[in-house]
């Protein structure tokens, strides 16, 4: 494989999201030698079990809070969302800016940052417009080409089922025999929550999955590096209720203000 094809290769399991607990639940099975005695009522199950139950409290859930990062990308999650696709949070795109983002219904509001008008917008304009909106909320729907774009990440369920094993595996798949198995780490702690961490390595990745010990065995957090490329995700408050406020009508425009000035930031540039 040549260095750009393993590094696509590398981005994409960073960025797949939930996919990675998939990884990890359609594995072999493999227990640790020597479980630690802090394991709780998981010390008897091994790591299948183990990834299998964490990945089932996952697609049960009816709300969590998403929280990811990679090396292979500046853009960065930041949100609570449900199944009925509500959400609220933030992504950053790193020097592109930061929104704040809430979603109710087909309803999106969208709060850019100073560095995310300047991205847009050249020169003056962009100074001009980041100063002029703010703290105002840009508002449309779903059926809005970029909000519409912007928002895709509210959807929990596609999160969800993302997270499953494919029912058909391709055509010249591993052979369980020949796929990679599980092993269990030392018992650690992850936001002061003890958690149990389900490894995998295959073909010079590493993902790692940790499992709440205690109560549910929600997964937690995530790992993958792959030539030298790294990526995390958080998950947290689970079935914790999205928030139902929105912005006031008073602290809203509507995104057509920045459709506007894009194009004519875009006509004058081609004139």
């Amino acid at each position: 494989m040549t260095s750009r094809r393993r590094a696509a290769t590398a981005t994409a399991a960073l960025t797949c999201g939930a996919a990675l607990i998939a990884g990890a639940a359609c594995t072999g099975a493999a227990a640790a030698e020597d479980p630690d005695g802090g394991e709780g009522d998981l010390a008897n199950k091994s790591a299948q079990q183990i990834s299998d139950d964490s990945l089932h409290q996952l697609v049960a859930a009816k709300s969590l809070r998403l929280r990811t990062q990679t090396s292979a990308d500046p853009t960065k999650l930041d949100l609570t969302l449900d199944r009925a696709g509500n959400c609220t949070g933030a992504i950053s795109k790193g020097s592109l800016g930061r929104v704040e983002l809430v979603k109710r219904g087909n309803q999106v509001w969208m709060k850019p940052d100073a560095a995310f008008w300047k991205s847009q917008l050249p020169g003056n304009e962009g100074r001009d417009a980041a100063e002029k909106y703010k703290d105002t909320f840009l508002h449309g729907t779903t059926k809005n080409a970029f909000l519409g774009n912007l928002s895709a990440a509210c959807d929990l369920r596609a999160f969800q089922k993302s997270a499953l094993p494919p029912e058909n595996p391709p055509s010249g798949a591993p052979s369980p025999s020949a796929t990679p198995t599980l092993t269990k780490g030392r018992p650690t702690t992850h936001e002061g929550t003890r958690v149990l961490p389900v490894v995998k390595k295959a073909q010079g990745a590493v993902q790692t999955l940790y499992v709440a010990i205690d109560g549910k065995h929600y997964p937690l957090k995530l790992t993958a590096e792959v030539d030298h490329q790294t990526g995390t995700i958080l998950l947290s408050n689970y079935d914790t209720p999205v928030s139902s406020k929105t912005p006031a009508p008073g602290d809203t425009a509507d995104i057509s203000v920045l459709e506007d000035r894009i194009q004519g930031s875009e006509g004058s540039q081609s004139a």
